[in-house]
C-alpha cells in the first residue's frame, strides 16, 4: 500500500490525544504562512540573479508577485495569531533556547522591514534606483533572512516539538 508523504499525513501525536484533522485550521495557517514564506524566499533569490543579471523587468515582476505574496501571507499569519495565539515552545534545553534565539532575530528584523520594504518599493516605483539601490541593499538580506527563518520557526514550531492541542 502507498503511503502518503508526510506532509499529507496527520500530525503526530504523542500525548495520547487524537491527532488534528488535515483541514483544521491549526494545521492549514501554520503551513500556509510556511509555504508563503518559502515562496517569498524563492522570488527573492530569483530577483536578486535578475538584477544582477542586469534584467530589470523580470526583477520588477518578481518583485511585484512578491509583494503580492507578502501581502497574502500578512493576511494568513494575522489570521492564524488572532485565531489560535501564540503558545510557548516545550522545553527548557538548548532546541529551546536556538528557538527563542531565532524568533527573536526573526521578530526584530521582519519589524524592521515594514519601514524597508515601503521606501524601497517607492523608490523603485518613482525610479530613483540610486536610492532604490542604497536601500535595498539593507532590505534585501532582512528580508531574505525574515523568509528562511520563518519557514524555520514553523518547523520548529509544528513539527521538531509540535504542540498539540
Amino acid at each position: 500500500a502507498r503511503v502518503a508523504p508526510r506532509a499529507l499525513r496527520q500530525p503526530l501525536c504523542d500525548h495520547g490525544k487524537e491527532p488534528l484533522p488535515l483541514m483544521d485550521l491549526r494545521v492549514v495557517l501554520p503551513a500556509t504562512t510556511a509555504g508563503l514564506n518559502a515562496l517569498a524566499f524563492v522570488l527573492l533569490i530569483a530577483a536578486l540573479v535578475a538584477i544582477r543579471g542586469g534584467d530589470r523587468e523580470r526583477h520588477r515582476r518578481l518583485m511585484l508577485t512578491n509583494l503580492g505574496v507578502a501581502a497574502v501571507f500578512l493576511a494568513s499569519y494575522i489570521s492564524q495569531l488572532v485565531l489560535f495565539g501564540h503558545h510557548r515552545f516545550p522545553g527548557d534545553d538548548w532546541v529551546r533556547s536556538v528557538f527563542v534565539w531565532l524568533l527573536a532575530s526573526h521578530v526584530l528584523l521582519a519589524m524592521s522591514l515594514v519601514p524597508l520594504v515601503p521606501v524601497t518599493l517607492y523608490l523603485a516605483l518613482r525610479q530613483r534606483f540610486d536610492g532604490h539601490r542604497r536601500v535595498a541593499r539593507f532590505t534585501a538580506p532582512i528580508w531574505i533572512y525574515v523568509s528562511l527563518t520563518g519557514v524555520l520557526v514553523y518547523w520548529m514550531n509544528n513539527h521538531l516539538r509540535p504542540v498539540l492541542p
